[in-house]
């Protein structure tokens, strides 16, 4: 028998975002809009039902219409928005923290007919165009955690689609590892996008379908233009599901397969997880203080300071010690509040657009935490800790925001601390003999924190250069601000008489410049080396999204994304192709 995670329906905080007519005016600047929260919990879940069943657990979508982030669409269809992602995203990293003896995740629908018509048409129309850009970027985060949950965690997925699984829908159907249709003559997948919408799948979906599911071009091209998309034996056919099975078997055999996959798994049986406690962090209007990370804004220049605090209190040594001391581990909790930062500062300061990276304490005990999970590395809830902070390090390379690391007296830009100053575009560091400041590398730095493109920032930062990769990874211990300029550790080492100088121009600089230049300019330079279907898809997100989003055929007055659902009404295009 199963068992259920209470995750019954409640009114919840109003928490809205911009409206289009709302664009010219900034989000802190309104009195009746609060920030949007990242943070909630099974029990106060709207949209999805969890449940448990030894190594199965089952998520049902189950959308309330009423629910959505702000009034003014309805999430009909189990078409979803910002709100329904968050507790997608929180549901994951519960299982994957708080059930270990879970093997095998089931996603499906509690609604008849539908699996999900994908995401609110209605919300992406009456948005503004940075947050459909900043939505599509975190529900493709949130896909990427599956698909991390199903290589890494040895959770494998497999979505039950039976009924409409369109757009979004099925490209959250894309990143589980299977895929099973309803035979019932009436269940399809499609993505619709360019047909009825004049934009694209905007989560990654026609990547996944030709670089993941390996579907034939053509094919790919003809499924991808025709709105009503394709089911049954030819949707088998074109590998756009695995199969289709009969609605009077189906949910036994989706049962059935998600038991083959648990078997692959070596997540351990017999053994409790942790449970992933609330940040609760301070509020002030200029700054939000948690136990590990303070953001502070200064709208008026548009600059923002992120500050990481190391370990003050011993760390656990062990697996034993870190179930222990559980999601209070300064290996855990620093990097779910630097994650909750980073999501504060793309959703809810959009006009911050430098933000300068400083960290403080003894770095030391941050290369003692870093060692301790490199020797426990093949401990589950090791593992776990570890992929979190791959996960939110990969969430600063793919914020929109200037990042200036800062190593200042006090700093502890160590080990997996240094990994911030290597994924901010430019590191300053203080050259003042009076006031020695070091950075240092660990294992941490050595693999074990890859990059969308798959190799470290090390790596990155060293690309084709062999020798220079060798010469900074045999460094043992703390480098000071010459070594650090010479073996090309840091950008800038000003002195004591010039950096505050230095530093406060180059922030002012970066500052007055094109928002929108500087997104594709960093989004360039920060995706290097190999190609992956990962930087494809967030590489084509900045580039696609930014500008189709913004086009007339699709936004403009008469676009086919303004005007959808509206009775009578054709969007009116511009023919010339560019």
């Amino acid at each position: 028998m199963s068992r259920r995670v209470s995750s019954e329906t409640g009114s919840g905080p109003f928490v809205p975002f911009h409206d289009a007519c709302l664009a010219a005016r900034r989000f802190d600047t309104l009195p009746d809009m609060e920030p949007i929260s990242f943070e909630t919990h099974p029990s106060r879940y709207r949209h999805w039902k969890l449940e448990l069943d030894g190594e199965l657990a089952f998520l049902w979508l189950d959308t309330q219409e009423d629910g959505g982030l702000r009034p003014g669409y309805l999430l009909k269809l189990n078409s979803y928005d910002l709100l329904v992602d968050i507790e997608l995203a929180d549901a994951l990293q519960r299982l994957r923290f708080g059930h270990p003896e879970v093997r095998a995740l089931v996603i499906g629908s509690k609604k008849e007919k539908v699996l999900s018509a994908g995401a609110n048409i209605f919300m992406l129309g009456s948005s503004t165009h940075g947050f459909k850009v900043n939505f599509c970027k975190f529900t493709n985060e949130t896909r990427l955690a599956l698909e991390e949950m199903s290589a890494e965690s040895g959770i494998r997925s497999v979505c039950a689609a039976s009924g409409t699984t369109a757009g979004g829908g099925y490209e959250l159907a894309l990143a589980c590892d299977r895929i099973i249709l309803a035979d019932d003559g009436n269940s399809a997948v499609s993505l619709p996008e360019v047909p009825l919408l004049g934009v694209l799948p905007g989560t990654g979906g026609l990547t996944r379908v030709v670089d993941k599911r390996k579907v034939r071009r053509d094919l790919a091209d003809f499924f991808s233009t025709t709105a009503e998309g394709v089911k049954g034996k030819r949707a088998v056919e074109w590998g756009l599901v695995d199969e289709t099975v009969p609605l009077s078997t189906f949910f036994a055999r989706v049962r059935e397969v998600a038991q083959e996959l648990a078997r692959q798994s070596d997540r351990p049986l017999g053994e409790k997880g942790i449970e992933l406690l609330p940040l609760e962090p301070r509020r002030t209007e200029d700054a939000i203080e948690y136990r590990y990370v303070t953001l502070r804004l200064d709208r008026a220049r548009r600059v923002a300071d992120l500050v990481v605090r190391a370990p003050d209190a011993p760390q656990p040594e062990d697996p034993a010690g870190f179930l222990a001391a559980g999601s209070d581990a300064w290996a855990i909790r620093a990097f779910r509040e630097l994650d909750d930062a980073l999501l504060q500062l793309r959703f809810n300061e959009v006009e911050i657009g430098v933000v300068t990276v400083r960290t403080e304490g003894d770095g030391d005990a941050v290369i003692r935490v870093d060692e301790a999970l490199e020797r426990h590395r093949d401990h589950w809830l090791v593992r776990e800790i570890r992929l979190l902070q791959k996960r939110v390090l990969k969430r600063m390379d793919l914020t929109a925001k200037t990042f200036y690391a800062l190593v200042e007296p006090g700093s502890a830009f160590y080990g997996s601390l240094y990994e911030l100053a290597l994924a901010s575009d430019r590191i300053y560091m203080l050259d003042d003999p009076e006031r020695p400041v070091h950075v240092r590398l660990s294992v941490a730095n050595r693999g074990r924190l890859p990059t969308s493109s798959g190799i470290t920032r090390l790596e990155a930062r060293f690309y084709g250069r062999p020798q220079a990769l060798e010469r900074a990874l045999a460094q043992e211990g703390p480098i000071d601000p010459r070594e650090a300029l010479d073996l090309g550790l840091v950008t800038f080492a000003p002195d004591d008489l010039d950096w505050e100088d230095e530093v406060r121009l180059a922030i002012e600089e970066r500052a007055s410049l094109s928002p929108d230049a500087l997104t594709g300019m960093e989004a360039n330079l920060r995706f290097v080396g190999p190609e992956t279907m990962e930087t494809k898809i967030f590489g084509r997100l900045s580039a696609w999204q930014n500008w189709i989003f913004t086009r007339p055929n699709a936004t403009g007055e008469r676009g086919a994304l303004t005007l959808y659902g509206k009775a009578g009404e054709r969007p009116v295009f511009d023919w010339v192709r560019t």
